[in-house]
């Protein structure tokens, strides 16, 4: 049996001994085959859309603004009477996302600050209580249906607006001015009715993605210290289950997932990378994504133009595809509901060449081939793509150890010529004579037998 084929054999061991694993300590959650189907899909899907607005956006100063000028519950609250996101289109976010060859987008409901961008009957600290006064998850949600885009939904665990919130144990918002003693069991039956307008009022609901666990942790970079907190894990994971069986929850706590979990979340990181300070959780066999922004930041922030080239864009969504994880891309709206032409610009680029080569990261697997110097290798049923990023060590061939499985032909992508190459005991070598590189990425399809 070839090594890539006992690899793939080996991946799908280990998921179904994870997810056995999972059942095991949480004896509540069995995942459907609806739930099994929508993972699969999932890493299918590979590429989507993060979406940082809200009430915030109002600041130009990043989604983080309550926290970092410690701005008092009273104060902030003003916003509610100038967030009037006149220019908001659903159908042109929705079709931003769909150009740039992206399947599914990841919406902030609630941030940090407490704000809900839908008509919650939870809290009048809501986006139908704004000028504006619509329902934009309605609209978003109607929209996604109608242009066959997955609908996933971001949603805070921490709060700096509520005072149920267990502020007084939290590494965050706490110069928001609350004195008031929390209370906790009020705050999850809070967060349990809130989820449950969004999961049974918007249709389909694709995923949650949670965030804000390393809230209520010393620090981020111990991953064996324990909440301070009962986040509930266990009723809140149920209830979403319940309530929708193919929705796929995760939560980004930097950690290796929890069970009731079904996809693992990395941060401005590749798996297993840690250049954040917060990464370095082990990588597990559930399906990943990684997410990042197009410049520094991921709420409108006015004054940041430090933007990704497309190139550093393309190379990152590539090489997240080879460590076998999607790639989700944050845009930061304006507070009138546009998206800024830095952004739409680069999301067009994206879908150009996603239109060209998406061929190669649709549908694939990553980490059958270990990434290599020069980049990384997609794997789809009998065909290896191989994704040259960098100039290789030895710049006249490719080397794989890994790959043994007989090859048919190889040949670029790009226009069909056919590639040399050699197959000996020790591996593959693929022959780059006459080849010239493409900056971005010069992708060989290797054709197995």
């Amino acid at each position: 049996m070839c090594q890539i084929k006992q690899e793939m054999k080996r991946i799908c061991a280990l998921l179904a001994g994870a997810i056995i694993s999972a059942q095991l300590f949480a004896q509540t959650y069995t995942p459907t085959e609806d739930n099994l189907a929508s993972r699969k899909q999932f890493q299918d899907d590979k590429f989507g859309m993060f979406i940082h607005w809200g009430a915030s956006s109002v600041l130009g100063h990043g989604e983080w603004v309550m926290n970092n000028r410690n701005i008092q519950v009273n104060d902030y609250r003003r916003l509610i009477n100038v967030f009037n996101p006149q220019n908001f289109d659903a159908a042109k976010w929705v079709a931003a996302a769909k150009s740039a060859g992206m399947k599914y987008i990841t919406f902030i409901t609630r941030h940090h600050d407490g704000f809900s961008n839908w008509d919650t009957k939870q809290s009048d600290w809501k986006i139908t209580n704004t000028p504006y006064g619509k329902d934009v998850l309605k609209m978003l949600a109607e929209e996604c249906h109608k242009q066959g885009i997955k609908l996933f939904c971001y949603y805070s665990l921490l709060d700096w607006y509520r005072g149920d919130y267990q502020y007084e144990t939290g590494r965050t918002g706490k110069g928001t001015g609350r004195t008031e003693k929390s209370n906790w069991e009020s705050y999850i039956s809070f967060m349990k009715a809130q989820l449950t307008e969004i999961l049974t009022n918007y249709g389909e609901i694709s995923g949650i993605w949670f965030d804000g666990h390393w809230d209520q942790l010393d620090n981020d970079n111990d991953k064996a210290l324990k909440s301070k907190v009962n986040w509930h894990y266990d009723e809140i994971y149920q209830l979403i289950h319940k309530l929708q069986p193919k929705c796929l929850i995760s939560n980004n706590h930097h950690l290796t997932p929890l069970p009731g979990e079904d996809y693992q979340a990395f941060e401005k990181d590749l798996p297993g990378h840690n250049t954040t300070g917060f990464g370095g959780a082990s990588v597990s066999e559930l399906p990943m994504e990684t997410c990042e922004t197009m410049n520094d930041s991921w709420g409108y922030n006015i004054t940041d133009r430090r933007y990704k080239s497309v190139k550093n864009l393309v190379q990152y969504l590539v090489k997240a595809a080879g460590y076998n994880a999607n790639f989700l891309l944050n845009v930061g709206p304006m507070a009138d509901g546009t998206i800024q032409p830095e952004f739409t610009d680069t999301l067009a680029a994206l879908g150009k060449w996603m239109a060209k080569n998406g061929e190669t990261v649709y549908g694939t697997r990553g980490n059958v081939v270990p990434p290599k110097d020069w980049g990384v290798v997609t794997l789809k049923e009998k065909t290896a793509y191989l994704h040259i990023l960098d100039k290789p060590e030895q710049p006249g061939f490719l080397f794989i150890p890994e790959l043994k499985e007989k090859i048919n032909k190889a040949k670029l992508f790009a226009t069909g010529k056919e590639v040399k190459f050699k197959q000996q005991p020790e591996g593959t070598f693929v022959y780059l004579d006459g080849i010239i590189l493409d900056e971005t990425d010069t992708i060989i399809q290797v054709d197995l037998k």
